[in-house]
Formats: C-alpha cells, sequence, structure tokens
C-alpha cells in the first residue's frame, strides 16, 4: 500500500510518499543501531540544560532526518528536539512543520534495553485554528526493525522496516470502559510517579506493563494496553507521532 501525503491543496503543493518517511526513519534508525552495538564509551553522553541525557546516537540521527527531511519537502520547517528552538510566536505561524525525536527514549538507549523510537510527524494547522496536529507520523523502532505509521483519515498500521514497499498491517486500539475490570495500563520506565499510583487506584484491579519511549502509546494503538496515563510533562515531540498512530 502506498500513500501520498500533499501539503496543501494547490496545483503546485509539496508532497511526499510514505514509502520514503518509511525509509528515512529506518535509516536514522541504521545509524542509531551502529553506534548502540558499538563501545558504550564511543556514545558520547552528555547532560543537557533540562537534565536529559544526549548521545552521539541522537546526533547522528537527527542528522540523518533533518537532511531527508530537507530533501523531501524543501522549505518546510523543521523543529526537532536536538535543534534549536524558534519562539512560539514564530512557530504558530507555521500552517505545516515536522516535529521530530531522533532518539525517543535516550535514557533506554543508554540503559541498552532497546525501548527506544524514531519519531517523526507532520503537522497542520488549518487556516483560522489556533494549534497544530499531527496529520502523519513514523514511529519506528530500531532493535526490532518495526515501524508504526499513520495518515489521516486512511488508518493506522505496522509493517517491517525492512520492506518498507510491502504490505502493511492495519492495527486498532481496543474498545473497552474505564470501569471494566483487570484493564491492562502501560506506565512509563522511567517517569512513574505518585499520580500514576493514584490513577491506578481508581481502577478495578488493572494490570500494568511498563516500557520505554513511544513504545507505551504503541501498546494501546494495537490495543495491547487500554491505557497509557503519562501525568508528567512532555514535549510535543515526544508524542506527536505517537499520537496520530494510536486516533488512527
Amino acid at each position: 500500500m502506498e500513500t501520498i501525503v500533499t501539503l496543501g491543496g494547490s496545483p503546485s503543493a509539496l508532497s511526499f510518499r510514505m514509502s520514503a518517511l518509511l525509509s528515512l526513519a529506518a535509516d536514522a534508525g541504521a545509524a542509531i543501531l551502529s553506534i548502540y552495538h558499538g563501545d558504550s564509551s564511543s556514545w558520547d553522553v552528555a547532560t543537557k540544560s533540562d537534565a536529559s541525557p544526549l548521545t552521539a546516537a541522537d546526533r547522528a540521527a537527527n542528522d540523518v532526518i533533518c537532511a531527508g527531511l530537507e530533501r523531501m519537502t524543501p522549505g518546510v520547517p523543521i523543529m526537532s528536539e536536538e535543534n534549536r528552538q524558534l519562539e512560539f510566536e514564530v512557530r504558530r505561524k507555521w500552517e505545516y512543520y515536522w516535529c521530530v525525536d531522533p532518539l525517543d527514549g535516550t535514557k533506554e538507549f543508554i540503559k541498552r534495553n532497546g525501548d527506544f523510537t524514531v519519531n517523526i510527524a507532520l503537522m497542520h494547522r488549518p487556516p483560522g485554528h489556533p494549534f497544530s496536529h499531527p496529520i502523519a507520523g513514523v514511529v519506528h523502532t530500531p532493535v526490532e526493525s518495526i515501524s508504526h505509521f499513520a495518515v489521516q483519515n486512511h488508518g493506522a498500521y505496522r509493517i517491517p522496516a525492512s520492506s518498507p514497499n510491502s504490505e502493511a498491517t492495519p492495527i486498532a486500539a481496543a474498545s473497552f470502559r474505564m470501569t471494566d475490570p483487570g484493564l491492562v495500563v502501560v506506565c512509563s520506565r522511567s517517569h512513574a510517579d505518585a499520580r500514576t499510583e493514584a490513577f491506578l487506584a481508581k481502577m478495578e484491579a488493572p494490570k500494568t506493563a511498563a516500557r520505554g519511549s513511544s513504545l507505551k502509546f504503541l501498546m494501546v494503538a494495537e490495543g495491547e494496553a487500554a491505557v497509557y496515563p503519562r501525568l508528567a510533562p512532555t514535549s510535543e515531540w515526544d508524542t506527536a507521532a505517537a499520537q496520530i498512530v494510536v486516533e488512527e
């Protein structure tokens, strides 16, 4: 299945193939794995101003993604966690932009547990709307060589990263009521807190699972978990790509 995403409705509007975006995410994943499977002394781990970690893998994946997006959609702004951020008053005027977390789950990368992803989302702000919303997104899991993707009004899918042109498998979230007993609740490996415990206490015999990065969203998107309570602060590059996969 091939989907072409068009930015705008004019004959000259930019467009791209989702297979190209899937390939780009896989290329970024390969850049990450080349470092992940190497000597950890070469990871060049640093601490950013917000106390979160940064590694050579974050930087390598960011370089791959930004260069690829600039080729695919020249002139479309890129907001990546690893790039310098413009003021919101500037960004809020963008009609389209890319929202990127080149390595979501750097803490899990450092722990070498495999729970990290590559997140790329295309954001759109319709005329007259104050905020943007993801309209296409890819979440690639390098260690599993699997990509999940979605396009607005076209559903959500999973596909082997090694075969971006192969037939994709549709996925869907589960149907449930919050009063149902035994619901699976997926929680963060690195951000669980008392608020999460209070949330769980209101449920009927919930079962919990812990995953890192956007893998929590993917459990919800595939119906393996009912709820992911994220009650701590987060950033749009952490959630944008996975959000549309869950919504579709």
